[in-house]
């Protein structure tokens, strides 16, 4: 069984000193590539739907892909340039990105890049973040989406970008249809703070839960995260590290909880409002270990399953 991953790749740049000069260091990012090279790097067997640049920055991309075991299978390019983000810090340790995204390889998924069925052996899809905004990719995603619901399970993380989101009411509209047709729903508390202000996260899992979703995960950063079903509830503390900076530790977790319910047959729209309060917490913790690596190092860098027998 393989999990099919969807959405944009682009490239992050870090502030960096050179000699007496600040300048910028590339690393492959956006939060659908960086989950699906936390899936690859954990031994999931995994592809990304995507396009990319021609461009040098585009090979970048290609090469972290195959060099973290993400099947290239539906990858398409394109003459377009890649998208950038610049990455600063706000002040309070979470960084803050500065998108140039007009016009680019990574939006320009059409329905024809599309493959017109999926292997029988695709068990879940990921979707989410800036590519369900951007067009013509947004719509590709949701046409997909949309055609693959109740077939396999669909996971969202919508990792919002406000800055990104031209209509918060339109935004508002487009993921309540999207939470109609997911089964699995990761947030971080910015998210659930930007949609529904002043709303505490467990009544954001119970309205979620009753649009559709068989599980609503929420994190909150370096508190842990909390899993909620219809029938249960389990949360989970974070853990102590030195930080380097955040950037893809939300990406991480996300690949984490995926590889975890992956690798003990939980990810199945019908067996997973069944899991267990027991496999709820083990599921958690072990995407919260994740995160927290990732967290230890410079940009989305998320461990690989080696790493974790040697920790």
């Amino acid at each position: 069984m393989s999990i099919l991953v969807t959405g944009e790749a682009l490239v992050d740049f870090f502030p960096t000193q050179c000699g007496d000069k600040q300048g910028f260091i590339p690393i492959p990012g956006g939060s659908p590539c960086n989950v699906a090279v936390g899936l690859g790097r954990l031994g999931v067997p995994v592809s990304f739907l995507t396009r990319i640049s021609k461009d040098r920055l585009g090979r970048l991309l290609e090469a972290h892909l195959a060099y973290s075991n993400v099947s290239l299978d539906y990858l398409s390019k394109g003459s377009e340039p890649s998208t950038l983000s610049f990455v600063q810090s706000d002040g309070d340790g979470e960084p803050a990105f500065g998108f140039y995204g007009e016009n680019t390889a990574d939006a320009g998924l059409t329905p024809d890049l599309v493959p017109a069925q999926l292997p029988s052996d695709t068990e879940a899809i990921h979707f989410g973040s800036l590519a369900m905004i951007r067009q013509p990719i947004g719509s590709t995603l949701t046409s997909l989406m949309e055609r693959e619901y109740e077939k396999r399970l669909i996971s969202l993380d919508p990792n919002i970008r406000p800055d990104q989101v031209d209509d918060r009411d339109d935004y508002l509209a487009r993921l309540q249809h999207w939470l109609n047709l997911a089964d699995l729903v990761k947030a971080s508390v910015s998210d659930i703070d930007y949609l529904y202000p002043g709303m505490e996260p467990d009544a954001v899992a119970k309205k979620w839960l009753a649009l559709g979703p068989r599980l609503v995960v929420i994190t909150k950063g370096p508190h842990g995260a909390m899993a909620y079903t219809l029938s249960q509830t389990t949360t989970v503390s974070g853990i102590k590290i030195n930080l380097n900076d955040s950037v893809g530790a939300g990406d991480a977790f996300t690949a984490g909880l995926l590889a975890w319910l992956h690798k003990h047959e939980q990810l199945d729209r019908k067996r997973l409002p069944r899991i267990s309060r027991a496999e709820l917490t083990a599921a958690l913790t072990y995407a919260t270990r994740i995160a927290a690596i990732t967290c230890t190092r410079l940009g989305a860098d998320p461990p690989w399953e080696s790493e974790l027998r040697l920790s």
